[in-house]
């Protein structure tokens, strides 16, 4: 991990801190790129039962990817190609990570940042939070692999409003459109999302990936197969659904072990 993706870890739940304050957490292609790792890198760890993302210090989230990068790296549709598929693989890593992710938002959400936001489980803002993607004033295309998330959130017509308006909208208008899950004081932000990540971490984690799995799924079209269906039951196999029932009789919390 290196200085511009930050990890942290209390017991089982791990954060991951976007580490560029002095331009707001705006995301470059190596720090793209690092993200993508480690959402992989956890994803396949038993012992993570939640993951928090954050970006440094309480200005921004992050405002989107650094406009520095666009005259190298960005300047005509070769580059942008390889670019973007650089960065969708990165939103692919995200969307698919097994644990639940909860995304702890100070300030400024807009462009790139909200569509990381937006592919988080749960999104905890503060109230000077601000959210959006002006980015017709770019010039700019948002891609089907980021839009996709935030009009699986907000509807298409919310995203195209945003989108073609290019307007800035704050937190109310945010948790009332559906595109954060909760608002809160702006000094109650971390607390929050700590608070919501040890929440998700006592409960079973065999039984949050499966939630996760299970909503996936039922944004696909396609008709759930009888191995499908039959999956929804595997949970009665496991030592945690064992743990659950029998601590629940006995009036004591459970301690899950994840199998």
């Amino acid at each position: 991990m290196s200085e511009i993706l930050l990890q942290s870890r209390e017991g089982d739940i791990v954060t991951l801190t976007i580490n560029r304050p002095e331009k707001l957490n705006a995301m470059t292609k190596p720090l793209w790129g690092e993200l993508g790792d480690a959402m992989v890198a956890l994803s396949e760890q038993e012992d993570v039962r939640c993951i928090i993302l954050r970006g440094a210090g309480e200005k921004a989230f992050s405002p989107g990817n650094d406009i520095s990068e666009f005259e190298t790296q960005r300047s005509n549709k070769a580059q942008a190609t390889e670019y973007g598929h650089f960065m969708h693989q990165t939103v692919k890593k995200i969307k698919s990570c097994r644990h639940p992710v909860v995304a702890q938002i100070h300030g400024i959400c807009v462009g790139g940042g909200m569509e990381i936001a937006a592919l988080a489980d749960i999104r905890i803002c503060g109230a000077s939070s601000r959210f959006g993607a002006p980015i017709k004033n770019l010039g700019l295309v948002m891609a089907y692999d980021e839009m996709e998330p935030i009009a699986s959130l907000i509807g298409s017509s919310k995203a195209l409003e945003l989108l073609l308006e290019g307007r800035i909208i704050d937190a109310q208008e945010a948790l009332r459109i559906g595109l954060v899950s909760r608002v809160v004081p702006d000094e109650q932000v971390a607390g929050e999302a700590l608070a919501t990540a040890q929440r998700i971490a006592s409960g079973a984690p065999l039984v949050a990936r499966w939630h996760k799995q299970f909503a996936r799924r039922l944004k696909d079209a396609t008709p759930l197969t009888d191995k499908e269906r039959e999956e929804c039951f595997d949970c009665f196999d496991t030592e945690d659904f064992r743990i659950g029932y029998k601590s629940f009789l006995a009036k004591q919390p459970p301690k899950f072990v994840g199998r």
